[in-house]
């Protein structure tokens, strides 16, 4: 999942959950002081390894599966942990046909088409390329945001962070050299997953954001609506594994229960106790984590005009991000 995203999802379902819980507070005993919690440094720091090891896990299982194969079973793992984590919070799913026809569509195109997406252009595109491709799906929601929601308006700053953000896609790709070397099919894969998260995004905020649901509730349900998208489809595409390497086994359970159900939890927590501008913040970890995963332990190359090119899209996701100061 795009992670800038994610975080401004999770905070927009959150909203009617921490306003129920303020309510259920303010008329009982008085609270009692929170128990600790693992340090949110060293939490911010895991949500950062398991993400940017998401995409080395992708390609790992793409050797031994289809690749929707591999977000079937992704989502299938992922749904699992949202699920006990349900059970544990005594949490139930979503009322209500319209909240369910909403979530059929977000879990579309937040999670069923992007990792279908990404795992499909790894197959011709290095880890570390859609892991950068990735990064851009800051750049595609503010971008769309200008447009479809009246309350983002163009400014300088933003503008110049899309042009910079996606010079530095130009930069990353070689385009001076005519994008020698680099698969034209997987790389549009990549970047239309990108773009898919802040479409799901805007859908999500412009329908979902006065539900009166829990995040889990909402999240759970969500990821088991992927899982049932992908039930459906991945049997018309591919045929029964005729066996079940290890190896791609096991990232595509790791990728699911930690990349995808472990790491929504993680994110909801950060932006509880953090904020979402400081839990957001972990957008900018992912595709160098993702890049010294892929040339470290996959032996992927690395031309002087990936990392450069990364530099400059961060660059650009930031500015697009930040507000000016006040006079």
């Amino acid at each position: 999942m795009c992670y800038e995203i994610a975080g401004t999802i999770v905070e927009v379902m959150a909203t009617a959950s921490a306003s129920r819980t303020r309510i259920r507070t303010s008329t009982t005993a008085p609270a009692s002081t929170p128990r600790r919690t693992l340090d949110w440094r060293l939490r911010f720091a895991v949500l950062s390894l398991i993400w940017g090891f998401s995409f080395l896990l992708i390609k790992v299982g793409t050797h031994g599966y289809a690749p929707f194969q591999v977000t079937f079973g992704r989502l299938l793992f992922g749904t699992l942990v949202l699920a006990a984590a349900m059970l544990v919070r005594r949490e139930g799913l979503p009322r209500g046909w319209r909240t369910w026809g909403h979530l059929t569509v977000a879990a579309f195109f937040l999670n069923a088409l992007p990792f279908s997406l990404f795992a499909y252009s790894e197959l011709t595109i290095p880890s570390t390329l859609a892991g950068i491709c990735n990064a851009t799906s800051p750049l595609w929601g503010m971008a769309l945001s200008m447009v479809a929601l009246s309350e983002d308006r163009p400014t300088r700053r933003r503008v110049a962070g899309l042009g910079l953000g996606f010079l530095g896609v130009l930069t990353v790709l070689g385009a001076w050299q005519g994008f020698q070397g680099i698969d034209a099919a997987g790389t549009a894969m990549a970047l239309a997953a990108s773009l898919s998260y802040p479409i799901g995004w805007i859908y999500v905020r412009r329908t979902l954001a006065g539900s009166t649901e829990s995040h889990l509730s909402l999240m759970g349900a969500q990821l088991l609506l992927a899982t049932a998208q992908l039930a459906f489809v991945t049997p018309l595409f591919t045929s029964m594994p005729t066996g079940f390497p290890v190896l791609p086994l096991l990232a595509v359970i790791a990728l699911g229960a930690l990349g995808t159900g472990l790491a929504v939890l993680l994110q909801y927590g950060l932006v509880a106790e953090i904020g979402p501008t400081t839990a957001q913040m972990v957008t900018y970890f992912i595709p160098v984590i993702a890049t010294a995963a892929g040339v470290a332990l996959l032996g992927e190359s690395l031309s002087w005009s990936t990392p450069v090119g990364a530099a400059i899209v961060l660059a650009g996701a930031a500015l697009t991000q930040s507000r000016a100061k006040a006079a």
